[in-house]
């Protein structure tokens, strides 16, 4: 009963949805609506209630789909988003700001005002098959899930490890669904030849508290099954209990880790949260609506592991937070792992096998 009061005090928040508004300061002025509350009420009086925001997808067509960085703090080089924002919705998301180079919120129109690349597959095609480039393993979910709900409808998460799999090429996959195991064929075939490796994120076993935080995720057991049907097929997997949020998720820990070794899972690591930019004051409000009586301590300990600050921008340490209370998530995490026998595993993938695809009907060159 209490959480919906707290909601009411937001006119646009909506279940299902993880930020509680569209509204929020952002790094390039971008307008922001203020709705009236004695107009919002004569317009609800003659209308009714506002209609439930709806998912809205942009098809856009890029000329390219690989991004290639330099970060000395993430273990690849070069990635593929098949989507830009996404409707799983969790409000701790870092990519959220990427909305914002695009006009639109890192907000709810993150969440809801989706772009998919129909042509992905066919990009990569002919990026594998120039003569000058040389294959390294590719990273899919860094920015957005390539499971989020909409890879039901497009697939186009799956016709990229299509191609990976007939051109030999290595991938490793990061995702909060179960959606995963539906190309269990191929991701069975490709590790048979050392060529993907699976992280599945969970947050937390409490269904009610990923309802709030991450919306349109899969429940947090449908993806720790999803991790035990990934071992049963053979496929390199790690359990990702990302991100722990201090005094909200970090409870799970240990009980994640449990169920996970249980099933055989092997490797397992954890990632505090980060709040770049605008998903502070998203994050902010997010506790005002859910969690207010707890707000003033999740914040201080969150501060207390980045030097003083909300956010910690800086290679290296970004990844790595200081402090009494980082010292302690290390220590339960290890001794968790320890007790569930499991380990951070290194994924070799093998880039040996590279053979260019074919493109446009030509054979390839023994």
């Amino acid at each position: 009963m209490f959480f919906y009061v707290r909601a009411k005090e937001h006119p646009d928040f909506q279940a299902g949805r993880g930020a509680a508004s569209a509204n929020v300061p952002t790094r390039f002025g971008l307008a922001t609506r203020e709705t009236d509350a004695d107009w919002r009420d004569h317009v609800e009086a003659l209308d009714g209630p506002p209609v439930k925001l709806r998912t809205e997808v942009t098809e856009e067509r890029p000329k390219t789909i690989l991004s290639f960085n330099k970060s000395p703090d993430v273990p690849f080089d070069r990635s593929i988003n098949a989507y830009r924002g996404c409707e799983h919705g969790c409000v701790y998301c870092f990519a959220r700001p990427t909305h914002a180079y695009h006009d639109l919120s890192p907000g709810l129109d993150f969440e809801t005002k989706l772009f998919a690349k129909p042509n992905a597959a066919d990009l990569l095609r002919k990026t594998l098959a120039k003569p000058k480039y040389r294959p390294a393993p590719i990273a899919m979910g860094t920015n957005t899930d390539p499971y989020q709900p909409i890879e039901r409808r497009y697939r186009i998460t799956r016709s990229v490890l299509e191609v990976c799999l007939e051109a030999r090429h290595p991938v490793t996959i990061t995702t909060k669904s179960d959606r995963v195991v539906q190309d269990i064929d191929l991701l069975e075939e490709m590790a048979r030849l050392d060529l993907v490796a699976v992280a599945v994120s969970v947050t937390t076993l409490d269904p009610v508290l990923s309802g709030k935080l991450e919306p349109r995720c899969a429940a947090p057991v449908k993806r720790i099954a999803a991790l035990g049907k990934l071992v049963e097929a053979g496929v390199p997997v790690h359990s990702s209990v990302s991100p722990i949020i201090p005094a909200i998720t970090d409870e799970f820990m240990e009980g994640i880790v449990e169920r996970v070794g249980a099933l055989g899972v092997k490797s397992a690591g954890w990632i505090p949260l980060r709040l770049p930019h605008e998903v502070a004051p998203l994050f902010r409000e997010w506790l005002d609506v859910h969690y207010p009586d707890r707000a003033g301590k999740v914040m201080s300990i969150v501060r207390s592991i980045r030097d003083g600050r909300e956010n910690d921008p800086n290679f290296f340490s970004r990844m790595n937070p200081k402090g009494v209370w980082a010292d302690l998530f290390r220590a339960r995490f290890r001794v968790a792992c320890k007790k569930a026998g499991i380990g951070k595993a290194k994924f070799e993938l093998d880039c040996s096998k590279f053979r260019p695809p074919e493109v446009g009907g030509q054979m390839r060159l023994l």
